[in-house]
């Protein structure tokens, strides 16, 4: 299987398959949580026998999900599962300023450095503007699940898959013009 498609199914999977257990179960949080957090955990494992490596980010968004699903079943709360993506897209962020500001480690770079190779400034852009993306995402959730749920927690999750997903796919698509400006096989 191509590296792509299965890094795309192991990444989207699980929210997919969340979704359709959350819509086949009469939009019952209860029922999606266990097949999402069993697929996030397969999805981890695949991930690693593939590339033969702990996948870090993946790994963490898991024991995130096993967390405040866990949490969520036990208690009969669905708070944590709304805060779930708040909490994963401010960590994120955090990690990526923190490291480079205070460690002087681009967390980018580290992760996707064998994806495309550009040059420090580059680098130090493209690490910013994720950070800053997380934590548009971190508001975002926080507005949108305060606003519906959970008297309309349908709008949260259909947000969750259909809102979050194509964000990101349009985030990513526009900072292309970026790694192609700072792509080392230019002359500086």
């Amino acid at each position: 299987m191509n590296k792509s498609l299965l890094k795309f199914v192991t990444d989207f999977g699980p929210l997919l398959i969340f979704f359709y257990f959350y819509k086949s179960g009469d939009n019952n949080l209860s029922i999606a949580i266990p097949p999402l957090i069993i697929s996030t955990i397969i999805a981890v494992i695949i991930v690693y026998m593939v590339e033969r490596k702990v996948p870090y980010v993946p790994l963490i968004g898991a024991a995130l999900i096993s967390l405040f699903g866990g949490l969520t079943l036990y208690f009969n709360n669905p708070i944590f599962i709304y805060l779930k993506p708040t909490i994963i897209n401010l960590v994120f962020a955090a990690a990526l300023l923190i490291s480079d500001s205070f460690l002087k480690k681009n967390l980018l770079k580290l992760f996707l450095n064998n994806a495309f190779k550009m040059n420090d400034l580059g680098w130090a852009l493209l690490n910013k503007r994720w950070a800053y993306f997380f934590i548009f995402l971190a508001i975002l959730n926080e507005i949108v699940w305060r606003s519906y749920a959970p008297e309309k927690e349908y709008i949260w999750v259909n947000f969750k898959v259909w809102g979050i997903l194509p964000l990101t796919f349009l985030f990513t698509a526009l900072q292309l013009p970026l790694i192609n400006k700072y792509k080392n096989n230019e002359e500086y």
